[in-house]
């Protein structure tokens, strides 16, 4: 399969190039040129996981990967993870199920996807090429998983940017107690969307890639996105052979739209019969807003009790609105262009409604969100981080107008990693993984720097 951006330029990349490339030199997202897959029946409750995501990412390696390296790589990157089934789904009740997505080296639902792209790194990258340096935003999940899958490559160093003081302290300890020369964390006094923006910025300079090999492990990178596709199928697939007869959506607690983006690509390229895909999103609701309204506006960023979701500017919603916009990358530059300016889209009726035939979106509060993780302990005996209690909310409140639906909500954190939030509401710490046991007695290693450009750049480049 070949790959091309979502903003119109015409160079057609293949799939090692855009695993390590990550962003397009024209500031777009790669998307694959076209989506002639081959849709083997897929849709089979004894397929595991593991054959699950072989039938799905082999769609789109093509040649870089022989068939055979590619069993190895997807057993070799699920190997670490501590439940058999990898992602298990727990049935709560007649209605929900929740699909565990935490059972990673770094306890997030990032994992599924990072450990897969940090072992192809480590098939693509040779040593008489030049050492690849990974630059990466965090907004708390994405930074440690990206760490774990690469800090033992010889052949990369990895550069982690997260806003200062808006992690967890259990997400920032997991990043910068690491102890690997090759690793280097970023505290940036700005938000998220700060961060992110700095690395796109670090992607497009050419100066800057004269010097450096970049290459990308945010869901700007198109593994990622592929990488989990596989769960929404593995877990449709086991919800579908008992309750053939009822409708099945997915509930996805979401700030920067990539784990939603691969609920969609399942759903209208993969052909499952999802019903609707669930968009749960916090205070910061631009998401929400934008799949009530069809108006993408950015406003302020909030800082609440789920951090990993405190987003403004969703990156893989560019790739959506390529998709509604059928593929013209075109329009899709000037309406990023536009954005980029004036802080909002407005798409037209016939993209939205598309977008109201697949998605239905809800926007919690931080008081529903508390009360959801004292329900979940109430009512089920699971302590949820408040993410996952932003995804059951809305599937509560979706299934009050749906009452014969099943949803499947997705569980993106081991509740420890925000055991502050999660004692506030239940009054008790989540015990901690055996191997996360003493981290808050680690020495930290990271630097603070201001929410500049200049000074980040310099940094990574001092350091490569």
């Amino acid at each position: 399969m070949k790959f091309i951006s979502t903003r119109g330029n015409k160079e057609i990349k293949n799939f090692k190039q855009v695993t390590l490339r990550g962003l397009a030199t024209d500031g777009g997202l790669y998307v694959p040129k076209d989506w002639k897959i081959e849709k083997k029946n897929i849709l089979k409750k004894s397929l595991s996981f593991e054959n699950i995501a072989f039938e799905v990412i082999k769609c789109f390696t093509g040649n870089s990967l022989k068939k055979k390296k590619l069993k190895e790589i997807i057993s070799k990157s699920y190997e670490p993870f501590r439940h058999n089934e990898i992602t298990p789904l727990k049935h709560l009740d007649k209605n929900n199920f929740l699909l565990e997505l935490y059972h990673g080296p770094t306890l997030a639902f990032k994992d599924i996807a990072l450990q897969f792209l940090g072992n192809t790194f480590d098939e693509f990258l040779e040593k008489k090429e030049k050492k690849l340096c990974i630059i990466g935003a965090t907004s708390g999940d994405t930074g440690s998983a990206a760490i774990d899958a690469v800090k033992r490559n010889k052949f990369s160093s990895i550069f982690i940017l997260h806003p200062y003081r808006r992690v967890s302290d259990f997400q920032r300890r997991q990043m910068t107690t690491v102890k690997s020369k090759n690793v280097f964390n970023i505290a940036v006094k700005g938000t998220f969307d700060d961060c992110q923006n700095i690395v796109k910025k670090l992607f497009i300079d050419e100066n800057l890639n004269s010097q450096l090999r970049l290459g990308s492990i945010n869901s700007i990178n198109w593994t990622r996105i592929m990488a989990q596709i596989s769960y929404y199928i593995f877990s449709y697939n086991k919800v579908k052979e008992e309750y053939k007869n009822k409708k099945v959506s997915f509930c996805v607690p979401t700030g920067n739209f990539g784990d939603a983006f691969a609920g969609y690509i399942a759903k209208e390229k993969f052909n499952v019969p999802i019903n609707k895909i669930i968009i749960a999103t916090n205070k910061n609701n631009i998401l929400d807003r934008f799949f009530k309204t069809g108006i993408y506006k950015k406003e302020k960023v909030y800082q609440t009790m789920s951090p990993s979701m405190d987003i403004q500017i969703a990156s893989n919603f560019e790739r959506l609105l390529y998709d509604l916009y059928n593929q013209d990358g075109n329009i899709i530059n000037d309406l990023m262009n536009d954005f980029s300016k004036n802080g909002i889209i407005k798409v037209n009726n016939k993209s939205f409604k598309k977008t109201k035939k697949i998605f239905l979106s809800f926007s919690i509060n931080e008081k529903e969100t508390m009360n959801s993780i004292l329900h979940a302990y109430k009512k089920n005996q699971i302590i949820v981080d408040p993410h996952t209690a932003v995804g059951l909310e809305a599937s509560r409140k979706f299934i009050k107008k749906n009452k014969n639906d099943i949803v499947i909500t997705l569980a993106t954190a081991h509740a420890s990693k925000f055991s502050k939030a999660v004692s506030t509401v239940l009054g008790f710490n989540p015990d901690f993984p055996q191997n996360y046991k003493n981290i808050f007695k680690l020495n930290e290693k990271f630097i603070i720097l201001e929410n500049s450009y200049e000074q980040i750049k310099n940094y990574i480049v001092k350091n490569t």
